[in-house]
């Protein structure tokens, strides 16, 4: 096979690849998700069978599926805390986390855009939901707590601030939820607290419960940036397709953190080490209807006999998923940032753009430096290829004779050609290799700039407001055919399309006149390809086509 016909291939090969990914894979931005004032409320407290402490049989997840909101007989209040990274709402219905509202995020780039929260409003129950799986305490999981402080508007400005919250039972059992707010650190400490004041041992597993929603519009993005359950476990991390937790909801083993992820933001609980023993006896349960995903950590508990108190700690992390953030603390919560197959490409791309970022802070600019990084890096195998190039047009006009002569013999023409390549040593596969070589760094970069937090709303020049998701140059009012919203002039895009034209015209045409029209083709291809791919995406490649450019026209000077 020819040069001009592998060429043709690889590039086919290429556009049937980017086409999967974006029929597959490119979504639409995320969706506008309105936070929910809190507040109190009342209503009837259902009544709960106490049951015979099994692990096997938790359900404790079920009730949480359909999020209904138990409003007992007590009123109740909530507690609202803020910090210079949050503001947390925590109910005394459940001492659940009701609100959680980001200050350095919002949820849209616009000017009025409200602060980014990470509990849906879908969740009326909240998130870090505390049950026992064998139902030991009947109705701890919607009982009502007293929070031992006067205020509900709490600041933290620096240091700490701990809030208790405390649950009697009939029996004389005390439950404590014990919160410890950092004024610089999005870890909040939780310390679970157990007092037997009762007649009967306490014999049963904790659980703690992180729901998350899983609809239809969260589906499709999830594709291709991972959104739902994970679990860090046995020292490897887990994220777990929602279609697939029928066929395995329980992950088993020592535990360091487990719970819900978005495609920027998390929520995870960490269980402490006490005196550096492994939490072996820990598990992963989960359960999925009606949109909603009951993500239980479950940790068996020592026998607690009555008189006795037992202190159980965890660290509650909601905050963004941040190489730079998650890196602050010494946890295995950094393996959070994690782009699956491409992961081993993907995360240096990005600790690399970070460290640019910090010298030039602009994100835009980041990726002009890590693209030419690059392409200083493959300098060697281009040169290699456009070399090929040329010698490959130095045969040309031979190869042309060949196919007319044999035109009627394709395995003698076959052979003649391969013939020719043997005596002016030209090795057709060497054009071909760079663009196959750098398909992996491509596929990387595209989810490392699709899934790091670090590109959202993050401008780069002009109209260029945020690197992560598609540029567009003015707004219009009505839709345009292959584009997803919002609609605009997709200007980088069309820049790119251009820098594609301008390569293709320098690169030595194909001999069969059709096989050179399918080549002028591919530029309005990847053209419309392009449309919806994030503006970093696109800045990559159409800086790497002019480098690239400029790299062939040398090559092509110095070797004529």
């Amino acid at each position: 096979m020819d040069e001009q016909k592998r060429l043709l291939l690889a590039v086919v090969l290429s556009v049937v690849v980017l086409i999967g990914y974006q029929m597959f894979f490119v979504t639409p931005p995320d969706p506008n998700s309105l936070p929910k004032d809190v507040q109190t409320q009342n209503a009837d407290q259902p009544k709960v069978q106490e049951n015979t402490p099994n692990v096997s049989d938790y359900r404790a997840g079920t009730g949480e599926l359909s999020d209904p909101v138990y409003r007992p007989e007590k009123k109740y209040r909530t507690i609202f805390v803020s910090t210079p990274l949050y503001n947390i709402a925590i109910s005394e219905h459940g001492a659940a986390v009701k609100s959680f509202e980001l200050k350095n995020y919002k949820e849209t780039n616009k000017k009025d855009s409200l602060l980014k929260q990470l509990v849906p409003e879908q969740l009326l129950s909240g998130t870090l939901l505390l049950d026992l799986e064998g139902q030991s305490l009947p109705g701890l999981k919607n009982a009502v707590y007293t929070a031992k402080t006067d205020a509900t508007d709490n600041s933290v400005v620096q240091g700490k601030k701990t809030i208790d919250f405390a649950f009697r039972t009939d029996r004389g059992m005390v439950v404590k939820k014990i919160f410890t707010f950092n004024a610089d650190s999005y870890m909040i400490d939780c310390d679970i607290v157990f007092q037997n004041g009762s007649d009967m041992p306490l014999n049963d597993s904790l659980v703690i419960n992180t729901p998350g929603i899983f609809n239809e519009e969260v589906k499709k993005r999830s594709r291709f940036a991972f959104e739902g359950p994970v679990v860090f476990v046995d020292n490897e991390y887990t994220d777990i397709d929602v279609d697939d937790i029928k066929e395995k909801n329980t992950y088993s083993g020592k535990i360091d953190w487990s719970g819900y992820m978005e495609r920027y933001f998390m929520t995870v609980i960490m269980p402490k080490k006490i005196d550096n023993s492994p939490m072996n006896d820990t598990k992963f349960l989960l359960s999925y209807a009606n949109e909603r995903v009951a993500a239980n950590f479950i940790q068996k508990m020592d026998r607690l006999d009555p008189g006795k108190q037992a202190n159980y700690s965890f660290s509650l992390y909601m905050g963004p998923k941040s190489q730079q953030v998650l890196s602050q603390y010494d946890t295995s919560l950094k393996n959070a940032i994690n782009f699956g197959f491409f992961n081993v490409i993907a995360k240096p791309l990005l600790i690399t753009m970070n460290m640019i970022h910090k010298v030039i802070p602009n994100y835009g600019v980041a990726i002009i430096l890590l693209t030419v990084l690059i392409k200083l890096i493959f300098w060697p195998l281009g040169t290699k290829s456009y070399k090929s190039m040329n010698e490959m047009k130095k045969v040309q006009p031979l190869m042309m004779e060949i196919r007319e002569k044999y035109k009627n013999d394709k395995q003698r023409m076959n052979q003649e050609v391969m013939g020719l390549y043997k005596t002016y040593k030209v090795n057709p596969a060497s054009g071909c290799l760079p663009l196959l070589v750098q398909m992996p760094i491509f596929f990387a970069l595209y989810r490392m700039l699709y899934q790091a937090i670090e590109l959202r709303h993050a401008p780069f020049i002009g109209w260029i407001s945020d690197l992560s998701a598609p540029d567009r140059l003015f707004d219009f009012n009505f839709a345009i055919p292959m584009m997803q919203e919002p609609y605009g002039i997709p200007m980088l895009t069309l820049l790119m399309g251009a820098s594609f034209l301008l390569q293709q015209k320098m690169t030595p045409t194909a001999g069969d006149p059709m096989q050179a029209k399918m080549m002028m083709l591919m530029p309005i291809f990847m053209t419309v390809l392009f449309i919806n791919f994030p503006a970093g995406l696109v800045l990559y490649m159409f800086v790497n086509n002019i480098i690239s450019m400029g790299q062939q026209y040398y090559i092509q000077k110095k070797f004529l």
